[in-house]
């Protein structure tokens, strides 16, 4: 007999800023089904249900971990809804619209030797007292023999699909050339049928058999190189993409520049004309900038704070939503399109944002609409395999001495009129600059964001920082 809370402790796996992560080798059958009953415990003791549905990305253990699971659900006398590869908020709206909870197996865009489990209540994600009831649950299971096979539902691929197709007429996109980078995407199979019954012609790139852990906040320089070659070669208005899960979006304008999620977060905003936001510390300031939201809520750094900061907000505000750095758009309110209902959806999504952006820029590019935005740049990027401990070291010695750490990075011109230690900490420079360090929730990585007025000048301090921060003891 095993309890759940001790193979949870000694399994190397646990809760980041969405999900829990880890190395692969790490989750054995014991530790998926030991997740797995404690989250369906701590659940029934506040929903009725009989069905729990369950999803995977394209990475090659997804299947295994998805099985184990699986084996978990049938052995509390559950039924198994399974879905295949489809992307994370599809999953989520198929559960939600069915009133049952769900489990995605996915690391999102981590590298492919990890992966993780993110978990859905019936009314939608997990929240941070519902994970540390899941790691200290002490339910009692025995360990099974056979894994299931697993049979898809394509009804959960479906549903997404028509959750956006439906809202607008299907000649909304015509006219749009829009390349979609498929790479290892789990919605790799949706995004093009989509587009193109909303009246857009669409190329199919960068197709990969093997997984590509692709950062919506860390894109690679090659990937910045392929995505200018591709708008070139094939004249397109956008292209699409998404990290590994498919919940957070990375798109490109006409001249092959990816955007910034924050930026494709508050454009989204403003063509949805929303009342209230909830984001993260790390976003672009020109969201308050461009005073056009009654009310800007910052929060820490990952999806489940974004979330709790959307019940204050929806008490006075009609439509609420959020967003994050990386892109991924949470919509707290349902609202109407087109005399059409777009029922809520508080998780990170990809496609809203992408579809909104289109259509906004249905009469000018979309280079244009950036341009319009208050001008403020941000740039961000990561050192990889970084001790947590060693991040932590770094900011505690930022906090303690922050002139002489910004001289340590090689800004021995500047000083610190602000510090923000929402999460991480933050810096405020004395000619309105922004420099912002945070270990990863997911990985060991500590990442660095960086906010100026000048996009080269963004990139450049980023780049110093962390070409200067492994050396600092």
């Amino acid at each position: 007999m095993l309890t759940a809370s001790k193979v949870i402790c000694e399994s190397n796996i646990a809760f980041g800023t969405s999900g829990a992560r880890g190395l692969v080798i790490d989750f054995t059958h014991d530790v998926c089904a030991a997740f797995t009953h404690s989250f369906l415990n701590v659940l029934k003791k506040q929903f009725e249900f009989k069905t729990i549905a369950l999803a995977i990305d394209n990475r090659p253990s997804s299947y295994e971990i998805a099985q184990a699971c699986a084996a978990a659900i049938i052995q509390q006398g559950l039924n198994v809804d399974y879905h295949g590869v489809i992307p994370t908020p599809a999953l989520a709206y198929y559960s939600m619209q069915n009133n049952m909870p769900c489990i995605m197996v996915t690391g999102s865009h981590i590298p492919f030797d990890r992966n993780g489990l993110k978990f859905y209540r019936p009314d939608g994600e997990i929240t941070k007292k519902d994970e540390q009831a899941i790691v200290s649950n002490d339910y009692h299971f025995n360990e099974y023999g056979m894994l299931p096979e697993l049979v898809i539902n394509p009804e959960g691929a479906n549903a997404y699909i028509k959750r956006y197709a439906n809202l607008f007429s299907k000649k909304v996109l015509s006219g749009k050339k829009i390349g979609i980078y498929e790479h290892s995407s789990a919605g790799r199979d949706l995004y093009a049928p989509l587009f193109e019954m909303l009246g857009a012609e669409v190329i199919s790139l960068g197709r990969s058999n093997d997984f590509v852990p692709i950062d919506t906040e860390a894109v690679s320089a090659e990937d910045r190189i392929l995505a200018q070659e591709w708008s070139h070669k094939y004249q397109l208005d956008a292209i699409f993409s998404t990290d590994g899960d498919g919940d957070r979006p990375l798109v490109a304008d006409e001249n092959g520049n990816w955007l910034r999620g924050d930026l494709l977060g508050l454009l989204t905003s403003l063509e949805l004309n929303i009342d209230a936001l909830a984001v993260p510390v790390s976003c672009n300031t020109a969201v308050e900038l461009t005073q056009r939201f009654k009310s800007v809520l910052r929060t820490k750094i990952g999806s489940p704070y974004v979330i709790a900061a959307f019940e204050g907000l929806l008490n006075s505000h009609k439509s609420v939503a959020g967003f994050e750095a990386n892109g991924g758009y949470l919509l707290a309110s349902d609202l109407i399109i087109n005399g059409t209902k777009l029922s809520k959806l508080p998780t990170r999504d990809a496609v809203l944002p992408a579809l909104m952006l289109l259509i906004a820029s249905s009469k000018a590019n979309i280079s244009s609409l950036i341009d319009k935005l208050p001008q403020r740049y941000t740039w961000s990027d990561r050192v990889k395999n970084f001790a947590s401990e060693k991040s932590q070291q770094i900011i505690a010695y930022a906090l303690a001495s922050p002139d002489e750490f910004l001289l340590q990075l090689g800004m021995a011109q500047r000083k610190c009129i602000h510090i923000d230690q929402t999460d991480g900490v933050r810096f405020t420079l004395d000619n309105g600059d922004i420099i912002h360090l945070r270990p990863s929730g997911n990985a060991p990585e500590l990442r660095c964001y960086v906010e100026a007025e000048d996009e080269k000048q963004a990139e450049a301090y980023v780049e110093m920082i962390l070409s200067r921060i492994i050396y600092l003891h």
